[in-house]
């Protein structure tokens, strides 16, 4: 897997006045989430994980989960979300792998946000969202919290070679609201379209199929930390009509985009 093909660090806020349970979340990259108000539930397997304030979790990519969002006791779900970065996960593998010999979570691990990485996790978001940081600094800042997961146990897997899936999710996030078609995703990744047709079978899916997964994941999460508007989410992810995004959004997670954005 080449330098150009990692994922860059993220961060945002989510926050939400209405709880709401979203059924078979597919994590795609690994993740810290710090809950700050109300509870996460992670349901898998008929089990179940809850997190609370000052709690946090960390989950890996590809792990799959029903989420629920809870807004007790006080009304509001609000959680920080740190995606690492496969660079900066590389980079602490490559710096530090020898000094934490531990398994690679597969599912999720759960932890108190103490003072320290609590303001750690400030830092991160602070670089993150700074034009004016370098890159360096920021993967620097990352770093930081994946040494303080270790000390604690928890080890997230280095990057694997990207699927012919993931490549083409990567590349409609860039621009969810285009008007992706095979020719001109197979154009983008310098292959025939039946030539990406073909690896695309191999996994069981399709572009069509990936620029629908596209689409309504990033207008969950613009719903869930954006003050959007139900239509300007649904311009943005390539859905010129209201009701048709409504319609796909609701088949898919279960209730309506407008919860997200209505008062109690």
């Amino acid at each position: 897997m080449s330098a150009n093909e990692f994922s860059p660090a993220g961060s945002c806020l989510i926050s939400t006045r209405q709880r709401h349970r979203v059924a078979t979340v597919t994590v795609r990259d690994d993740v810290l989430v710090w809950v700050r108000q109300g509870v996460k539930t992670l349901v898998r397997h008929a089990t179940e994980q809850k997190i609370g304030p000052g709690q946090a979790v960390v989950m890996a990519k590809a792990s799959q989960w029903d989420v629920i969002n809870d807004t007790l006791p006080h009304g509001r779900y609000e959680a920080f979300v740190l995606q690492f970065g496969e660079g900066a996960i590389q980079a602490f593998h490559d710096a530090y792998h020898a000094s934490f010999p531990l398994k690679p979570i597969d599912a999720c691990f759960c932890l108190p946000v103490n003072r320290d990485l609590e303001q750690a996790l400030s830092r991160v978001g602070d670089a993150i969202s700074s034009p004016d940081l370098s890159p360096a600094l920021r993967t620097h800042r990352v770093i930081e919290i994946l040494l303080m997961l270790a000390d604690l146990g928890c080890v997230v897997k280095s990057p694997e070679k990207l699927t012919w899936p993931d490549r083409v999710r990567r590349l409609v996030a860039q621009r969810p609201h285009a008007g992706w078609t095979v020719d001109s995703v197979a154009s983008a990744c310098h292959v025939s379209s039946s030539t990406l047709r073909r690896r695309l079978e191999e996994s069981d899916s399709t572009v069509g199929k990936l620029v629908r997964e596209v689409r309504l994941e990033t207008a969950l999460l613009l719903l869930q930390s954006t003050d959007l508007t139900v239509g300007e989410v649904a311009q943005r992810c390539g859905y010129g009509s209201h009701g048709r995004f409504s319609a796909a959004f609701r088949t898919r997670f279960g209730f309506s985009p407008s919860r997200l954005t209505e008062l109690p």
